[in-house]
């Protein structure tokens, strides 16, 4: 199957979301969640990343996740990942309460494509505290495509995490996964990069973006947002409408994408020092705010 038909396929079996312009979406991607380790790329921007998902919640944002939020390819299980960012998780589930999250498998956790795999390892944590189960994310659902779209206009924002134009980590995952648990992760104390990622390979990198603007192109979409090579994008209206809404694994900060008032942007959070020598977490404007309708094709 080419990458045209995955994006294809995903696009026609996509969850459906409605919005307006009073709805307010954060979108965070490939934060690769681990399990604290030296191997664990996440832990370090950790603190900046639940403050910044605590400020969405409070503003009463809906969340979307698009892909490569835990790292099952380093991590056999879900346990350890969870035990290393608890408050993460508890915080990520009072947005599942709400009906405020939609969650996106990526190549990383593709695994969740399976909703009994989901359903058995998600649903619920054991707390030894209290020595018993309790609920976690119970009846959540994990898709590959999400679109967004508006009930005025009917315009459509398509979210996927963007692997479906990365043939081998999308047809071969397995085999990846293998490598990294192997080899990889194993070598990356000594910092060598696994060169199958599109994000530590420009070349693969640039191929991916080709494929997927080509498919924009063609479908004539409005919009179409995805993660995987973990660079920014943010065109400018006219240009074809492929964002990136980076990662959450930057050194020192995290970056993604705000829909509010019918408006996008880019943004980035990172840790800033004041003038008298404290440190805060603070929120950054990269691109926008450029009204979702000023991006059309065709």
């Amino acid at each position: 199957m080419s990458s045209f038909k995955r994006l294809s396929k995903a696009y026609e079996n996509a969850k459906r979301v409605s919005f307006d312009d009073g709805s307010k979406f954060i979108l965070f991607s490939d934060c690769h969640r681990g399990d604290n380790s030296f191997a664990d790329d996440f832990a370090n921007n950790r603190n900046i990343y639940f403050h910044a998902l605590n400020f969405y919640y409070k503003e009463g944002f809906q969340y979307c996740e698009l892909g490569d939020g835990d790292e099952l390819w380093e991590n056999i299980s879900f346990e350890s990942i969870f035990e290393a960012h608890k408050n993460v998780y508890q915080l990520l589930r009072k947005f599942h309460l709400e009906k405020r999250l939609h969650m996106i498998w990526g190549n990383h956790d593709m695994v969740y494509k399976d909703p009994t795999y989901v359903k058995k390892h998600l649903s619920s944590y054991f707390e030894p505290i209290d020595g018993e189960d309790k609920e976690l994310f119970e009846g959540i659902s994990y898709n590959e495509a999400v679109i967004l779209q508006h009930s005025h206009t009917g315009q459509e924002i398509f979210l996927a995490h963007g692997h479906q134009a990365d043939w081998w980590n999308y047809t071969f995952w397995r085999w990846s996964r293998f490598l990294v648990r192997a080899l990889w992760k194993p070598l990356q104390v000594w910092g060598i990069a696994d060169p199958t990622s599109p994000a530590k390979n420009y070349t693969e990198l640039i191929k991916i973006e080709r494929r997927i603007k080509k498919w924009i192109v063609n479908k004539k979409l409005l919009l179409t947002i995805v993660g995987h090579t973990h660079r920014p994008r943010f065109p400018e209206p006219g240009d074809i409408p492929f964002f990136n809404d980076g990662s959450c694994v930057h050194p020192r900060s995290i970056t993604g994408i705000e829909i509010v008032n019918g408006e996008i942007s880019l943004i980035k959070w990172q840790i800033a020092t004041t003038e008298d020598g404290f440190l805060r977490v603070v929120r950054l404007l990269l691109e926008g705010p450029q009204k979702l309708a000023d991006y059309r094709l065709g």
